[in-house]
């Protein structure tokens, strides 16, 4: 089974080659009024999404010669413009209030280029625009379906999040599935509509969606390269009762597609702050972040996204991600950052999953698939149990191929269980007409199922019914 590669952080010091500063994107009408000036020439082209070599040969862990640079409030755009020429460089684009992403020329000394901007007056920040892949893992051998039930143990009462019962909540409070909430799937976009040689899902109708963005083309068409996302939504809002495929767990709700990952999986900061503030302010009521960032990632190398997420936040929506697959006690960024409920994954026995991250920064954990971890004091779990994973309708390989894999594993797939839920709390109004996200965060939290260790499982395996129950 193919997992997303890990990408070692190197000291700053070995920042040479590949830095450049990404900043988050102003507001609308800042963004309007302020565009950025043409890039010199030979600078790098943000239209080349790949992240360079290292000498490991292995993906760097930012984009090459880009910077994300926070400026001071009176720094105005002759102080921006001024700080790119004092590094050689150019203003690539508008990435937040006061942020904008630099480029560097060819061969430019990234090391330095840092060290010139954080000494000038009119610079708050500046860091190399890291990149976070997918918090999951890959098919790479196609399966087949025999009814929602047969395949979709994670919908179920034993080990899943109780979603029969959740969808009879929803019926009599007259919001099936969940109608009426928007959820922004933050990935490798998804198969939302037919365009050329990309095809519609077939589990889900044109009308589930509403308007996205491609934030690593620029584009309005967030179409779908790696079937990661189609996944992640298919999880969240796939169409049941259809004849079609498998469910979805808040099949009422509408899907926001916003792509900031690659083909590989791999997507950077800039991208992903853009996406985070653009979900705020068109509507989302969920935003669900099925990435991780490297374990070394700390809050001071990403303050474009965590003023996205906060912003976010501060127009009470609410954020979901995955606690991360590489079996640690800690939670990389983004489930790190304040506000965001840090989902970890459970398997078919109900065991923590032997990839999943555990430790006091999970908030609640939800179904992933895969094996059991290694935990002896815990009877649900044994290293004999190979668990099924989570099956949703996507594509492998060909775009226009769809079929029901079932090699999805990881805390990927378990953090659309959490954000497919609050789509339901918010839509069942078991806490009232509007609630902030922290009122939604600790009822999802009082409403797990108890499953131990706080340490493993940190409030409990989500249950959507227990969660949309009137009071």
């Amino acid at each position: 089974m193919f997992t997303y590669p890990r990408m070692p952080v190197p000291a700053r010091s070995s920042l040479t080659l590949a830095v450049v500063v990404a900043a988050l994107a102003a507001a609308p009408a800042a963004s309007a009024q302020t565009a950025a000036p043409a890039v010199p020439a030979g600078l790098a082209d943000t239209t080349d999404r790949v992240a360079g070599p290292t000498k490991d040969g292995e993906v760097a862990p930012v984009r090459p010669l880009q910077v994300i640079v926070e400026f001071a409030d009176d720094a105005g755009e002759e102080g921006r413009v001024a700080a790119a020429a004092a590094v050689d460089g150019g203003l690539l684009r508008v990435s937040g209030p006061h942020t904008r992403l630099m480029g560097l020329p060819p061969g430019a000394d990234g090391e330095q280029a840092l060290r010139t901007l954080r000494e000038r007056e009119d610079v708050v920040s500046a860091v190399p625009n890291h990149v976070g892949r997918a918090a999951g893992y890959t098919p790479d051998d196609p399966g087949a379906g025999a009814g929602w039930e047969a395949v979709q143990w994670n919908f179920l009462a034993a080990h899943g999040v109780n979603a029969p019962d959740a969808w009879t909540n929803l019926r009599e409070a007259g919001r099936a599935g969940g109608k009426g909430t928007v959820v922004a799937v933050i990935d490798s976009g998804v198969a939302y509509r037919d365009d050329g040689r990309y095809e519609l899902s077939p589990d889900f109708t044109r009308s589930q969606f509403v308007r996205g963005r491609d934030f690593l083309r620029d584009s309005p068409y967030p179409l779908d390269t790696s079937g990661h996302g189609t996944h992640i939504a298919g999880t969240i809002a796939e169409r049941t009762d259809n004849g079609v495929g498998v469910t979805g767990l808040a099949y009422g709700s509408r899907i926001m597609p916003l792509r900031v990952l690659d083909s590989e999986g791999f997507g950077d900061s800039d991208d992903i702050a853009r996406a985070v503030r653009f979900a705020a302010r068109e509507g989302a009521d969920v935003i669900n972040l099925s990435i991780e960032f490297d374990d070394e990632i700390e809050a001071r190398d990403i303050p474009n996204l965590l003023e996205a997420i906060e912003y976010a936040r501060e127009k009470d929506v609410n954020v979901v991600a995955a606690s991360g697959n590489s079996a640690a006690d800690s939670v990389p960024y983004p489930a790190r950052a304040p506000g965001v409920i840090a989902v970890g994954a459970t398997t078919e026995s109900g065991c923590l999953a032997e990839y999943s991250n555990a430790g006091r920064m999970v908030d609640v954990v939800a179904p992933g698939g895969g094996r059991d971890a290694n935990v002896p004091d815990d009877p649900r779990c044994s290293l004999d149990n190979d668990g099924r994973n989570i099956v949703q309708m996507t594509f492998d390989g060909q775009v226009d191929e769809f079929l029901l894999p079932r090699d999805y594993e990881g805390t990927s797939m378990a953090s659309p269980h959490v954000a497919g839920t609050i789509a339901l709390v918010l839509a069942s109004g078991v806490l009232g007409d509007d609630p902030k996200p922290k009122e939604v965060e600790l009822h999802i939290e009082d409403t797990a199922r108890d499953l131990g260790s706080r340490s493993l499982y940190g409030h409990g395996l989500v249950d959507a019914a227990a969660a949309t129950r009137p009071r």
